[in-house]
């Protein structure tokens, strides 16, 4: 296989070099689409795209076991050398391009799945909602086996290691605003200050208590009130919670106890507080079989010593929503070690290119051992 793969290395990097240089944002990946459909294609995979979303599936084979592979499409958007732009730093584009690679792969080593493999590369994860969007459409319907990637930190796995996991968090963003009543500073007991609510909500969330043996956060990330006259109690403030948690038991308990604190302290002040989920992501629930599959990929592409133990990450990550919306899914992400730094969404974030070529080779075999255990 490593022979059939160096074969492919420059059109490999040539697509993640196209990829990276035409990087699109969330649900805007229109050329993006039409890239990876044509790249399928062209190895005889059918193909599905959609009228109301970007992304696109393809599938090759048939029968009743499903194994399925998971790539992310879509760029941030951020300010790069001066200007503001799309920017592939958090590793979509070679997500996208191991995805590819897996399919180019299985091609030239001739392997002819004995079921259907289906490819998903999946529009807006960085907004949360991408994998929703899928499951909406049913495309996890058959699945049986569903497989990640995602490049990981320096500091979490070095070049040449690879995970068999990755325990990502329940994250959550959610929006605030604050409604109080205006009134002359020299008058402040005929005003309602959303300065001084959005004080108190503060203090309080800094009160929130939850099991200290699961790791979990609550923080107030952006608050805006008041304009440029400094004589006006201010009625109105905007703001940003983040909710974080290593499992979706604590995050429920986090979001409820926010909406008992908001609700009191609205009722101190007489003033308003609204609550809006932004984004909401699942905690990782990885399956100890597609575990064990993607460990005995990874032993026999780079060896034993050089399987990294489950990464335990406060990132969120919307591919979990697969599992925890299809009970019966066995999934699990593959972290990819690549010297990944200076970190996940920094613009100048760089990586070792070479380790997409593990990447593949792991995904590959994964599907493979995964076909033969299930199958035979």
């Amino acid at each position: 296989m490593k022979n059939q793969l160096k074969e492919l290395e420059n059109e490999l990097f040539s697509i993640f070099n196209h990829l990276h240089q035409n990087a699109e944002i969330s649900w805007e990946e229109v050329k993006t689409t039409e890239f990876i459909r044509m790249q399928l294609e062209k190895e005889g995979f059918r193909t599905q795209t959609f009228d109301d979303c970007t992304g696109v599936i393809g599938e090759i084979g048939e029968g009743d076991l499903t194994v399925a592979i998971r790539a992310d499409l879509d760029a941030l958007w951020q300010e790069k050398n001066g200007v503001w732009q799309a920017v592939h730093s958090c590793g979509h584009d070679a997500h996208s391009t191991m995805g590819l690679g897996v399919v180019k792969l299985l091609n030239k080593i001739g392997y002819k799945p004995p079921g259907k493999l289906k490819m998903i590369f999946q529009p807006a994860e960085e907004k949360g909602t991408g994998a929703l969007k899928m499951l909406e459409k049913r495309v996890l319907d058959d699945v049986d086996y569903l497989y990640g990637v995602h490049l990981r930190p320096i500091q979490e796995v070095r070049s040449g290691y690879a995970s068999p996991a990755i325990c990502h968090g329940a994250a959550q963003v959610i929006q605030g605003e604050i409604k109080g009543l205006t009134a002359h500073a020299a008058r402040p007991h005929l005003g309602i200050n959303a300065i001084e609510v959005g004080s108190s909500l503060i203090g309080a969330i800094g009160n929130i208590h939850v099991d200290p043996q699961i790791a979990a956060s609550i923080k107030m990330t952006s608050f805006h009130a008041g304009g440029p006259n400094g004589n006006i109690i201010p009625d109105r403030a905007e703001f940003n919670l983040d909710l974080r948690s290593q499992n979706n038991e604590v995050m429920n308990q986090l979001e409820y106890k926010l909406t008992q604190i908001a609700e009191g302290i609205a009722a101190t002040y007489d003033a308003e507080i609204h609550l809006k989920s932004d984004i909401k992501l699942a905690a990782a629930q990885p399956d100890p079989e597609a575990i064990s599959l993607m460990s005995s990929a990874i032993v026999d592409t780079i060896g034993q010593p050089f399987c990294a133990p489950p990464v335990i990450t406060s990132g969120g990550e919307d591919f979990h929503f697969y599992s925890l919306m299809k009970k019966d899914l066995k999934s699990t992400m593959l972290g990819l070690g690549c010297d990944l730094q200076p970190g996940l969404h920094h613009p100048d974030m760089t990586f070792q290119r070479k380790d997409l070529l593990t990447g593949i080779e792991i995904l590959a075999k994964t599907v493979i051992k995964t076909f033969d255990k299930a199958l035979f």
